[in-house]
């Protein structure tokens, strides 16, 4: 009953007292004299709720510093010490990272060189883009996911996955990432050295395209790290956090996360926007 109270007195700057007490079946002296034992009166107590609303909106992914930004983007002038100090006495917090799918097989192939040198980053779309293969595991079934990632905004363009980690795996990926170019781009495209990328169709492909290879050195996962980290912050907030039954429904459920980390996941190195209002905002298209 003290939560509905709270909950009520949190919701107040937006509606009618009348409304709120009557959708919680809270009585009006019921509300006041929870309101005073439970000091309610707290300055924090409607920052609490929008603080828990935006962390349940999505689905515990958030920590203090994006929370703080999304209260900002609202009109909050809040510090972030302050949300992280809220968000410690409410009991939430964010995961940690896990491992990652290595498809790695030996020297065999062509490699190219390291060009893209760690810079991750891009002055415009489609000029810097990264690959790699990750690795789910559902009831004994495994399921990989193979993304390109443009380092201008942090977007997936293009993603494909698969039941083996076979070559068309890639090969789909790469097909609708090229759907995305426009006449003129020639993006450097970055992968490790496993042996998808070292095939000949996957030199080939790229080759048509006149796009520029680049590799990482052998066994340096830091010469990846913005792939890797997709897949650390993929994983830490959808994969572990729900359930799976069949390989079918974690697939659509990857679909629904990737359109949601593109479009509504916002990235404080993005001005506190999401991957694609970056993009829209930055060159007035979609």
């Amino acid at each position: 009953m003290g939560q509905k109270a709270q909950t009520v007195q949190g919701l107040r700057h937006k509606h009618p007292l009348a409304l709120l007490l009557r959708a919680a079946e809270l009585p009006r002296s019921t509300f006041y004299y929870q309101i005073q034992a439970l000091g309610a009166d707290d300055r924090y107590a409607s920052l609490k709720v929008r603080i828990r609303t935006i962390y349940d909106h999505h689905k515990g992914r958030y920590g203090y510093r994006r929370i703080t930004a999304v209260l900002r983007q609202a009109g909050e002038t809040i510090n972030h010490k302050t949300v992280q100090r809220l968000m410690q006495l409410l009991g939430l917090k964010s995961l940690v990272r896990p491992k990652r799918y290595r498809a790695y097989r030996g020297a065999e192939g062509y490699a190219a060189p390291n060009t893209l040198q760690r810079r991750f980053q891009a002055q415009r779309p489609h000029q810097r883009w990264v690959t790699d293969i990750t690795e789910f595991k559902v009831n004994g079934q495994k399921l990989y996911l193979s993304p390109v990632m443009d380092l201008y905004n942090g977007e997936i363009i293009a993603f494909q996955t698969g039941p083996r980690p076979v070559f068309d795996l890639v090969k789909g990926m790469l097909k609708k990432a090229f759907g995305r170019l426009m006449p003129g781009d020639r993006p450097l495209l970055h992968s490790d050295q496993g042996w998808h990328y070292r095939h000949p169709s996957y030199r080939r492909l790229v080759v048509e395209k006149r796009i520029l290879r680049s590799m990482s050195r052998k066994g340096n996962c830091l010469d990846n790290a913005a792939m890797e980290s997709f897949f650390g912050t993929l994983k830490a907030e959808y994969f572990h956090l729900n359930r799976f039954d069949t390989i079918e429904q974690l697939q659509q459920g990857l679909d629904q996360y990737i359109h949601y980390y593109n479009h509504e996941r916002i990235r404080l190195k993005l001005k506190g926007l999401s991957p694609v209002q970056y993009r829209t905002q930055a060159l007035g298209a979609g």
